[in-house]
Order: C-alpha cells, then structure tokens, then sequence
C-alpha cells in the first residue's frame, strides 16, 4: 500500500481546444496543446508541485503545499494568455486557449506515482464546474493558507458533488487581490440592495430560488438544482449565483448558453463567458432561443420586497 498524506490535488485543463484545430489544422494546433501541456507542466514543477499525469487536454499534479498550489494556479492561467498559436500570428479572442483549474486539499495516497484519495475525487468533480479562466477550490483548502491570501477568494456556497454525501464549500478564487478590504471573504455577508432571487420556468416546471440558496446549477444531471431533460444539455451546462448586488449567469458547456432580454431583441451568447442576469427573459441552453427545438428556460429576478403590500 501507498503512503498517505494531506496534499493539495491540482486538475487544470485546457479550453476552446477543438475551435484551435477548427482554425489552425491538426498539425499546429497539436504543436499549439501540447507546447501549452509542457509549459503548464514546467510551471507546476517550477512552483515545487509534481505533474502526476496529463488527461488529453489537461493534467493532474500534486502539492505539499496549499499555498503553492494556489500560487501555481495564478501563473497557469497568466502564461496561456501569452501564448500565440504561431511565429507572428496571434489567436483570436474566440480561438485563444482558456485554462480551468480546480484545487481540493485532503488525504491522498500515492501508489506507483499516482494519487488516490478524497482529494483527487473532489478536484475532479470541482473541475467539471469550472468555467473558462476559473479557479474554484475548497474551504478545507483555505485553511491551509496565510490570513492574507484569504481576500482572494469568494464563496460559491456549499455544493453537492457526485460520490458525495456530504456537500463541500466551494469558493471562487479570484485573479488578484483586493487591497485591503475583506469584503470578498468566504464568509462575507450580502448587500442589502442585491436581488431576492430568481423564478425559473420550464415545460410547466416552475422553481424559485433565493440568493441563499445559489447558486443554481442547470443542466441535465439528477444532482442539478434546476434539471432539465435534452440531449443538447451538459449535465452542468450553467450556473447561476450571486454576488456584488447582482445575479450572475456563467456557462459550463461545450454547446454554450444564449440569453435574450425581454426589453432586448439581441441574443447574448456565452461559451465559458458569464453575464448579468436582471428583468426578465429566456435563458437557451444549447441552441439560440431562435431555434424553436431548444430548451428555453423563462427568468424573472426577483426582488420579494416588489411583491410586498405598500401601505
């Protein structure tokens, strides 16, 4: 048997990659990922972490050290946005790599290289929720870290994942730090003004959410909070939350997320990208709401002080 140990477990993997070998060919755009791989791999190892094994477009590493982990995951993310796919020619927006990463800190037992444990399941699951150029990771994993790196994460809330009894507190961590406030704490409390909620309706199906109760995963899994039955659906296609006084809508799929606003003919499109949700109007998941066969989710946010008596 392996021996065991508190580690943190590291997943990150590589976005928008077949949009590359639609743009550049097979060729460079495998020299593109795997030049991406290598470079990612020499960050890990430069950050005193070890690349445990790449899973096609990602990797898996291992960290004795929660905060260099956290460290590592900053630097991943800053160096795939300068690289370019070619000697002088530059990626489009649309065509650049995007990295995800997920951090979970626990027990971890090493056999033959690999990594097994509740850690390296946690991290796999949290990856599956992240969005393009996202960080999210755990509460156990913050309480490994200095009291002065505590500013750069943000809570999600407390999330059920897959092989899960137990939920796991789920935080944000954000690109830089906030000077000296600790507004954006973990356990930071809510504006006054921010909306109440949000109603969902869909094939006759209606739920209403508050902000306490976010975020809302939609999609086609049994474990999503808003669930929905079509192929064309991720089972974590979308996620809705709350933060800052607003509500928030980030796409998790491969098919993407389109919005159109009531007071709004233009459709909003997001493929990793996330939006503000306000009024009302239709969330598409999978194909504009212009495609009559896609499903069509109707929103209004909420503000339950509106439905109370005026006196």
């Amino acid at each position: 048997m392996g021996n065991t140990t508190e580690s943190a477990i590291l997943f990150a993997d590589l976005r928008s990659s077949t949009a590359l070998y639609l743009k550049l060919g097979n060729k460079e755009a495998a020299r593109l990922v795997t030049h991406s791989l290598a470079l990612l791999g020499q960050i890990i190892e430069g950050a005193g972490g070890r690349v445990v094994k790449t899973l096609g477009d990602g990797l898996m590493a291992v960290f004795d050290n929660a905060e260099r982990a956290v460290d590592a995951s900053t630097s991943l993310h800053e160096s795939l946005e300068r690289i370019v796919p070619g000697e002088g020619e530059r990626v489009s927006k649309e065509g650049a790599v995007k990295l995800k990463v997920a951090i979970a800190w626990g027990e971890t037992i090493a056999v033959d290289g690999d990594c097994f444990g509740d850690a390296v399941n946690v991290a796999a699951r949290l990856l599956d929720l992240a969005g393009e150029s996202e960080t999210l990771t755990t509460a156990e994993l913050l309480r490994q870290l200095p009291s002065d790196h505590l500013e750069r994460f943000r809570s999600i809330d407390k999330l059920y994942l897959r092989g899960r009894k137990e939920p796991v507190s789920v935080v944000r961590m954000e690109r830089s730090r906030f000077g000296d406030t600790m507004s954006t704490v973990v356990f930071d409390t809510l504006p006054s003004d921010m909306p109440d909620g949000i109603r969902l309706v869909w094939m006759g199906a209606e739920r209403v959410f508050s902000t306490a109760s976010m975020p809302v995963i939609l999609g086609r899994s049994p474990q999503a909070q808003f669930c929905v039955s079509d192929a064309r659906v991720s089972r974590s296609h979308a996620r809705i939350e709350s933060h800052s006084g607003q509500l928030y809508l980030s796409d998790l799929s491969y098919n993407g997320t389109h919005v159109k606003f009531d007071h709004d003919d233009q459709v909003m499109t997001l493929r990793r990208g996330t939006c503000t949700l306000h009024g009302s109007g239709v969330i598409a998941l999978g194909a504009p709401p212009n495609d009559p066969s896609s499903t069509q989710i109707r929103f209004d946010v909420l503000s339950f002080s509106d439905t109370l008596p005026q006196y």
